[in-house]
């Protein structure tokens, strides 16, 4: 359990970049978590909180791409829960420099090429996690003071377990199965409705009178159909599977329904999205309706009335876990009565209503073959584990991050031993653990088991990329190549993102041929990309494993990104901090990119108004106003940005108002005291219409809702003209509507 008070904070992301033996054979990316120092992170500067930050979003964003998307994840559960908790510890005592793209807003990740988009009705949410007891009480907490109740008022919970399977949302209309839509990133998911009306455990046809049912729940692979899958897979000479999450998401995820056939996956019902009449009054009410209408309900699923009961639930489900013949890796609990669950409402990416409550981490001893060492984005030498591949959990798993050259001699980033000094070495027997999926951490090591003629391991102290002079500052456990402009694996990343799924998403320009095209001299900065055509078509034909239709059809693929939307250039940029839900956000605000660089021009030129404008945006942060500064204060990243949007045409945002909505696209503030509702259930109603939450008031103000004790901002919209109501005049406006 972590302790509150102190948290392992340092960690680095690392990949492979050895240009010297071609672009075919570099490895796949492999991420690392290194937890290097433990200190009392209320002493932390703020610079050191803000660069933690930004290296955890993002080594998160890539596990999630991974786990989500590719169904080939690149770390444990158990260390992407503890990132996530380190993000949010760090994020709560620094809320000032909390990030546009925090890792605590990411839902999953955006849809596979391949597949039919389809926008879901309602979000899909992901989870927060708890670890503890102590989690527990604070979770119960955080929904009595949300919803102003005493701590002798009960709130009943629901306890299920946590499937580790695919998450699925079913559409019913008057009864048909409509489509079925994985989670992709929250808001968008894939269309793999003909793969799933392949599982029996998924009905077809309802008999209920809802014109609009969507059903919500977990497909998975039972222990006893992976170990037949993986033998038919192996007589026929194909990919066997690590684990029946993977077993899972692989064989619902197929373009050929007739492979998820012959693969036999099952289907748990746990929630719902849009519904045209209520399933009940209660959450366990409503599972007992979803029951009644012929889906699978969790059976372990119980209603308690106090956090106690909870706990001995949770445990209870751990003493069944080896034997329930499918994975699970928690439990989930759930405020039980629906008209809470829409009061609390939802956070960015998680509901308030709900959390996980992960099940501890499970070792293995094995083999450490080699260290490897490799190049990251932000120049960072970091080393990695070649294990002896070994089954922990269910998982087979063969590499594991080594963190830095201390960790690897067995000290700490304060100076102190850990592993009680010992250092690793290649041939060493070493200590594993993982929580669910596949990269774990080193441990521990067994001098026992250690040959006298093994040698300690020497760290370079050359850039492997480049081979620059490396260089660790004193205060830093990470020895880095500066080499930014020349070193191709620091480059190579930027290029990298720019063509990733979240911004340009260029079919056929994926990492394998970023790297190609940069080792070729062909591409150096994003405009170069569009130039490919003029300058490289030819050149392109004749090189080995493309022809004239792969040329054709990436050109083709490039050119039809000229046209791009304004969000998903702004996320392009790379510009530190800004994360897409801030893209989207800025986008929103500025709704053009004309309107967008005059505003950074004038930020540039330390115009007042605009700053304020500008840092006035709900979710944007000083930190990131301050890196927007940076680069449009820079005259090379200006030049280079001006470059690529020559050749684009950017989209602007266009905002419709819906009818008899006053407060669309307004941007309001919230004041003062309000009485009769939380702030965060105010803030939440506001978005729910479209309204813009601000939390500075400028001219651009449209509206502010003053409570009682309200100061300054009061003051300064009297000021400025402008518009100035109370809690209930707020309630009258929007109670309608909300």
């Amino acid at each position: 359990m972590i302790n509150q008070n102190k948290l392992i904070y340092k960690f680095e992301m690392y990949s492979r970049r050895y240009p010297s033996i071609g672009y075919d054979n570099i490895s796949k990316l492999h991420l690392g978590v290194s937890f290097v120092k433990e200190i009392n992170i209320t002493d932390f500067s703020a610079e050191e909180a803000k660069k933690e930050l930004a290296r955890l979003a993002i080594l998160l964003k890539r596990a999630n791409l991974a786990y989500h998307q590719n169904d080939n994840p690149i770390m444990s559960d158990a260390e992407f829960d503890q990132l996530k908790l380190l993000n949010q510890k760090i994020e709560n005592l620094f809320p000032l420099l909390k990030r546009s793209d925090s890792p605590s807003e990411d839902i999953g990740a955006p849809s596979a090429p391949g597949f039919k988009k389809i926008k879901h009705s309602k979000k899909m949410f992901s989870l927060g996690n708890a670890f503890s007891e102590t989690d527990l009480n604070e979770f119960d907490l955080r929904i009595r003071k949300h919803l102003g109740l005493k701590s002798d008022k009960i709130v009943s919970y629901v306890a299920e377990p946590k499937i580790d399977g695919l998450s699925l949302s079913l559409r019913y209309e008057n009864g048909i199965l409509k489509y079925a839509v994985t989670r992709g990133d929250g808001e968008i998911g894939e269309d793999v409705t003909n793969n799933a009306k392949t599982i029996q455990s998924i009905p077809k046809v309802l008999s209920t009178s809802q014109d609009i049912l969507e059903v919500r729940g977990e497909v998975y692979m039972s222990h006893d159909n992976l170990i037949k899958l993986n033998k038919t897979q192996k007589e026929k000479g194909q990919k066997t599977f690590s684990n029946p999450r993977n077993a899972a998401a692989g064989s619902l995820r197929q373009l050929d329904a007739k492979i998820s056939m012959e693969r036999p996956l099952s289907f748990f019902a746990y929630s719902w999205g849009e519904l045209s009449e209520p399933l009940g009054e209660t959450h366990i009410e409503a599972l007992s309706k979803l029951k009644l209408l012929g889906f699978n309900t969790n059976p372990l699923t119980l209603r308690v009335q106090d956090i106690k009961d909870l706990l001995t639930h949770y445990n209870f489900i751990e003493q069944q876990r080896n034997s329930l013949g499918y994975d699970i890796d928690g439990v989930v609990y759930k405020v039980d009565n629906i008209e809470l669950q829409n009061r609390l409402g939802f956070r960015t990416s998680t509901p308030r209503w709900a959390i996980a409550h992960k099940f501890p981490a499970e070792l293995a001893w094995t083999l450490l073959e080699k260290i490897d060492v490799q190049v990251g984005r932000t120049g960072a030498i970091s080393p990695v584990a070649r294990l002896k591949p070994v089954t922990v959990g269910g998982v087979v798993v063969s590499n594991a991050t080594l963190h830095n050259e201390d960790y690897i001699a067995g000290i700490g980033g304060d100076g102190s031993a850990i592993r009680n000094g010992k250092d690793l070495r290649e041939g060493d027997w070493v200590q594993i653990y993982r929580a669910g999926d596949v990269i774990p951490k080193v441990a521990d090591v067994d001098l026992k088991k250690r040959k006298e003629n093994i040698q300690i391991f020497k760290f370079p102290l050359e850039c492997p990329s480049c081979g620059a002079v490396t260089y660790r500052d004193p205060n830093d456990a990470v020895r880095r190549c500066l080499d930014f402009t020349n070193c191709p694996a620091q480059v190579v990343e930027r290029l990298k993102h720019f063509v990733s799924r979240g911004a340009f998403d260029i079919d056929g320009l994926g990492e394998k041929q970023v790297e190609q095209f940069f080792y070729c001299g062909w591409i150096s900065e994003p405009s170069d990309i569009f130039d490919l055509e003029k300058k490289y078509a030819f050149q392109l034909t004749n090189k080995d494993g493309w022809g004239q239709k792969s040329v054709d059809n990436l050109i083709d693929a490039i050119n039809s990104k000229r046209l791009i939307s304004l969000d998903k250039l702004l996320f392009s940029l790379g510009i530190r901090h800004l994360g897409e839900g801030a893209s989207k956000l800025i986008a929103r605000h500025y709704l053009s990119w004309d309107a967008f660089s005059m505003a950074m021009e004038e930020v540039y030129k330390q115009n007042t108004d605009a700053w304020n404008d500008l840092i006035s945006i709900d979710g944007v942060g000083e930190t990131l106003c301050k890196s927007l500064f940076d680069t449009f204060s820079n005259q090379n990243q200006r030049l280079e940005i001006n470059r690529l949007v020559d050749k684009l045409e950017v989209e602007p945002l266009e905002l419709i108002q819906p009818l008899d909505n006053q407060v669309f696209g307004k941007k309001v503030v919230f004041t003062g005291t309000l009485e009769k509702m939380s702030r965060g259930e105010a803030k939440m109603h506001a978005e729910r219409l479209g309204a813009r939450v601000v939390s500075s008031v400028s001219v651009k103000t449209d509206l502010v809702i003053a409570g009682p004790g309200a100061g300054s901002k009061a003051k300064k919209a009297a000021e400025l003209g402008i518009a100035i109501i109370n809690e209930d005049d707020w309630i009258q406006l929007v109670g309608s509507l909300a």
